[in-house]
């Protein structure tokens, strides 16, 4: 693991993610695994939880701060936007996520951008969230846990 972060709610972890090292290209990352609590998934805590108003558009009074999977890929992807000589090198250049486009797709990950990738799993269904805007050709080699998915 590069690292691992948990968004905690009331004693429980609402939320989790990891960062694994791709053995190749050097210096990516895969984000795997990602997990929200399954009866928190949607914004069903702040359904369930009037308290947690925040205002905004009617539609997105209670759930929009409390959607754990989105505030978990909207931290990650603003790492992205601090400027490069503040980050620490432990930062991977690539971060690889396997998953629907509609969704990563909101967050700054690009199915477009990995379609040069070679892979072991569909390339329809990878995304990935790098600086700039090329089109990087390389060969993905996930860490060993993966190789039976």
């Amino acid at each position: 693991m590069l690292l691992e972060s948990r968004k905690p709610w009331d004693g429980k972890t609402g939320g989790y993610f990891a960062l694994s090292r791709m053995y190749a290209p050097e210096g990516w990352a895969c984000l795997a695994p990602m997990a929200v609590r399954p009866e928190w998934q949607g914004g069903r805590l702040a359904e369930r939880n009037p308290n947690m108003a925040v205002g905004g558009p009617k539609d997105e009074m209670y759930r929009s701060p409390w959607r754990f999977g989105t505030r978990m890929l909207q931290e990650l992807a603003a790492i992205y936007e601090i400027p490069l000589e503040r980050l620490p090198a432990s930062v991977p250049k690539t971060i690889v996520v396997l998953g629907k486009p509609s969704f990563y797709g909101r967050y700054g990950f690009s199915w477009q951008r990995a379609q040069k990738l070679k892979s072991p799993y569909p390339l329809e269904s990878t995304l990935i969230l790098r600086r700039g805007d090329d089109v990087p050709e390389a060969e993905l080699v996930y860490p060993r846990a993966f190789s039976d998915l």
